[in-house]
């Protein structure tokens, strides 16, 4: 091997593990990626399982992760500070707008109860329906760190899961698999992904056990659990209106609309932080690289918007990997020939 084969090979270690990284620092809810997930399929081997099981740093939210029963927990966040954090997410006016009402519910109904006053039952269950990509987990992190904030749970983390971490193959197996995720759950906020899953599929299905088990945590522990049920918005519609006992817990809907070009281009600028820079004249190209893909009804909101900037850094690396030299510019900046080449509209 020459010496100019080990430059490249030193290069390409370098490049790899920038990139690695930060893709790393930047996972996020934006782009549904939880912190604490049970029984849910990993979409790659660096995404949700690779977090899951990262215990939480010094700095760690409410939202982050669960705690350990000995672990002390950091203080409940200002809700001043999370309202702010709130508004600052791309898009989603609609669901804002729902969120700071019912924010002022429950201030509302905790002045009442300090001052003696007759209250009203307060469901905080919720509905989030809409496409995949819209940031339905990421706000279901973010309404269990708003009811730790508000007093309304002990711990505020957030536990997501589908069907396949609630239902076993035998009876009365599920009901103990869903306990545990439940007990996994208490004290924050247990977040059911996919849920109209839970129906029955056939008359030997035990889809139903477990929302019998789900329905009975709720009433039992009303106190110190809040259940976040997501989905399509027709089958959550149906889902919901199939059972009294659904009918009667869940009664707060929010829609999470798709996302226009522009908030999925200030999507990629938020994913490009502080480790790449997007070159002016690769802007236009990479909105009309979101604009052509998000036509596509499959393309998944800020999930596409994850992929196709890693597409991009893929043909900035293999740009990069054919360089005598690399500066500190060369490995942040994003080409327009990287997004044409990402593109498939420049050829090797």
């Amino acid at each position: 091997m020459d010496k100019k084969d080990q430059i490249i090979l030193q290069q390409l270690d370098v490049i790899r593990s920038m990139t690695e990284n930060n893709v790393r620092r930047m996972g996020s809810d934006f782009w549904g990626t939880p912190f604490e997930s049970v029984g849910k399929t990993p979409a790659a081997p660096a995404g949700k399982d690779a977090e899951k099981n990262t215990p939480p740093t010094a700095d760690a939210k409410p939202g982050d992760s669960v705690p350990d029963k000995d672990e002390e927990l950091p203080p409940p966040e200002k809700i001043e500070d999370l309202l702010a954090e709130l508004d600052s997410y791309i898009g989603l006016k609609v669901v804002k707008d729902e969120v700071h009402d019912l924010i002022n519910m429950v201030q509302v109904y905790k002045l009442r109860e300090q001052h003696g006053l007759p209250t009203t039952d307060m469901s905080l269950h919720m509905v989030f329906t809409g496409n995949p990509g819209t940031g339905k987990t990421m706000m279901a992190r973010m309404m269990a760190r708003i009811y730790r904030s508000l007093g309304i749970l002990s711990k505020g983390q957030l536990v997501e899961v589908d069907r396949s971490g609630l239902v076993a193959g035998y009876v009365g197996q599920t009901a103990l698999k869903t306990q545990k995720v439940i007990e996994k759950a208490m004290g924050g906020v247990l977040f059911i992904d996919e849920a109209y899953a839970l129906n029955g599929r056939s008359e030997n299905d035990f889809g139903q056990e477990a929302i019998d088990t789900i329905l009975k945590a709720m009433e039992d522990h009303r106190d110190d659990l809040v259940v976040i049920v997501a989905g399509y918005t027709d089958l959550m519609d149906k889902f919901i209106h199939s059972n009294p006992g659904l009918e009667s817990r869940f009664n707060r809907f929010l829609l999470f609309e798709d996302y226009t070009v522009d908030e999925m281009m200030g999507i990629f600028k938020m994913r490009c932080g502080k480790g790449y820079v997007l070159a002016p004249d690769a802007e236009p190209l990479v909105r009309d690289y979101i604009a052509e893909e998000s036509a596509d009804g499959s393309f998944g909101n800020g999930r596409g918007v994850r992929n196709i900037f890693e597409h991009i850094l893929v043909a900035q690396n293999n740009r990069l990997a054919k360089m005598d030299s690399v500066t500190r510019d060369d490995l942040m900046t994003l080409t327009a020939d990287d997004v044409l080449h990402a593109r498939g509209k420049l050829d090797d």
